[in-house]
């Protein structure tokens, strides 16, 4: 018997869906409910509704994506039906549920030109596929739903599922020096944070619950920039630099190479800086951002 406020969350077993699990148990306000892609196919319509008619969830939170950005070069009609029709259709039970999505973009939407931190009405212009995928999402899951959160995220990692960390600690062990590209910019997400800055919001909004007429407290714009967030651990490094971190705090003896971007050359572009202004999500939700090394040092304390 369910006798609280439901949230769905898509994608149980990425990192924040894993994340957020370990989170939901000590929630108060909120029955979580979770689904992975086999219990839950986000493209499939039947599927979803019957999931909106069983629980008329108060919010949904997609964690679900097509995340192989390089396969996505190939895989077009995949990733396109995951991260932009297959959103736009949770959008759209969203809606005649009055139910507020929460749904989880990327830096990648941008195309790495600026040299500040990225507002969140900044020109997109995506420079590879699964970017373009992403922005359709978006685009569809505002358009769909006005009760729409979007949080655009960079860099993530966890103990959970494959990441740059857990990549990079595999090959300081199995070698005795490694190449890391260090003219890419950004800034690294654990996905811990990420999933307390999420819970944050819903308990926020809680009083939406009784009252599914009133959107999220930004009345959505034309554009719906007003609904669109940016999320991540607090500074703006390289690759290289996030590398050699992961090796000075496990003391680790591997030689780290710093390379141009064009000695590692990837199906997929890379934008070559996406550093994101997180400064509208601390003021609207009262988010703490915690430092990047602070939160590395967090994450690798678990492996």
């Amino acid at each position: 018997m369910i006798n609280k406020p439901v949230i769905i969350v898509s994608g149980k077993n990425g990192q924040l869906g894993r994340e957020l699990q370990n989170l939901a148990a000590s929630n108060q306000n909120f029955q979580f409910i979770f689904f992975d892609k086999d219990e839950l196919n986000i493209a499939d319509e039947a599927a979803l509704k019957n999931i909106f008619q069983k629980y008329s969830p108060s919010f949904f939170i997609n964690c679900a994506a097509y995340t192989a950005v390089d396969k996505a070069e190939n895989e077009k009609d995949m990733a396109y039906k995951i991260n932009a029709e297959a959103v736009g259709n949770i959008a759209k039970q969203c809606n005649q549920f009055k139910t507020s999505l929460i749904h989880i973009s990327t830096d990648y939407v941008f195309d790495g030109k600026a040299t500040q931190p990225y507002k969140e009405d900044n020109k997109t212009n995506p420079v590879n596929y699964y970017g373009y995928t992403k922005l359709k999402g978006e685009e569809l899951a505002l358009e769909n739903n006005p009760r729409t959160i979007i949080i655009r995220t960079s860099w993530v990692y966890s103990k959970y599922g494959n990441n740059f960390v857990k990549t990079m600690l595999r090959l300081m062990h199995e070698r005795k020096e490694i190449n890391v590209v260090n003219d890419q910019l950004g800034s690294p997400t654990y996905a811990k944070d990420l999933a307390e800055a999420i819970v944050e919001i819903t308990n926020g909004q809680r009083s939406m619950v009784n009252n599914k007429d009133v959107p999220h407290s930004s009345q959505p714009t034309a554009h719906g920039f007003n609904n669109i967030y940016h999320f991540s651990n607090d500074g703006i490094i390289s690759w290289y630099d996030f590398a050699v971190a992961i090796k000075e705090i496990k003391q680790l003896d591997c030689i780290v190479n710093p390379i141009p971007t064009t000695s590692y050359p990837t199906p997929a572009k890379r934008p070559a800086y996406s550093g994101l202004d997180k400064t509208k999500i601390i003021n609207t939700f009262n988010i703490e951002l915690k430092n990047w090394k602070e939160s590395l040092i967090n994450c690798l304390a678990q492996l």
